[in-house]
């Protein structure tokens, strides 16, 4: 793997530096907060800067993969062949001067491993990296790596939640809370929700409400919730599981 490494970088960083400086000067004058590196044009890497660039954000895509590089640079708006485990390449392309950057290589533990330490010593401020198990996302996290995403994991969790459950979608955030869309349960229904005492008595909160063929709204206390309604509710895992198996 190292003797690969060195390869690609002999191989790469001649080449890279005419074309990062091209990119570099392009980049003055547009906004730090707007722009980010996504580094890793696989499946996940992919996903992200389609859907960063069609919010309108400028985004760098960056991969050892020609392929990969061809194929998104009609979309993003630059996009390069870069071995990003060398820090020289990191530093000709500008990325240090990027607000955020995301790692989306997964299938490559040591060059994730590498890139998230240059990205590191380069002083990105935000950094997000795709960790595929729970092994790697605790080394990113020991590195000092601000955001880990196992998306094969959470995905995972989420679906489960839906198949064993009776909700219509859940994500959950921090170490032990949710967000839950569910059918509402009986218990909710035929009184405002400051009398219905939903949140003493179950440990929820519901923060949105939808009638059929009507829009999300927000949740108050005079809110009265009706059968056939759908919630949305948010608390600790374990409440809002409880509270959706309700229905």
């Amino acid at each position: 793997m190292a003797r690969y490494l060195h390869s690609l970088r002999r191989r790469n960083s001649s080449r890279i530096r005419g074309r990062g400086k091209r990119l570099a000067e392009q980049y003055p004058g547009q906004h730090g907060d707007q722009r980010v590196a996504v580094i890793g044009l696989g499946r996940f890497g992919s996903s992200l800067a389609n859907e960063l660039t069609r919010r309108g954000w400028d985004v760098l895509g960056l991969d050892t993969d020609p392929r990969l590089v061809q194929k998104h640079s009609d979309i993003l708006a630059h996009a390069a062949v870069a071995d990003c485990t060398d820090p020289e390449v990191l530093r000709q392309l500008g990325v240090h001067e990027f607000t955020s950057a995301v790692v989306g290589i997964g299938t490559d533990i040591e060059a994730s491993i590498l890139v998230s330490t240059n990205l590191l010593e380069a002083e990105v401020p935000n950094i997000w990296a795709k960790a595929i198990s729970r092994q790697h996302g605790q080394i990113l996290e020991r590195l000092g790596v601000h955001h880990v995403v196992l998306p094969e994991h959470e995905m995972g969790e989420r679906v489960a939640h839906l198949v064993t459950g009776r909700m219509l979608d859940f994500i959950q955030f921090d170490d032990d809370y949710a967000l839950v869309k569910s059918v509402a349960p009986e218990v909710a229904t035929g009184l405002p929700l400051g009398q219905s005492q939903v949140r003493s008595k179950y440990g929820v909160t519901v923060v949105g409400i939808k009638r059929p063929g009507e829009d999300f709204t927000y949740a108050t206390a005079e809110t009265v919730v009706e059968k056939g309604d759908v919630v949305v509710v948010t608390g600790r895992t374990r409440a809002v599981e409880a509270f959706t198996d309700l229905a």
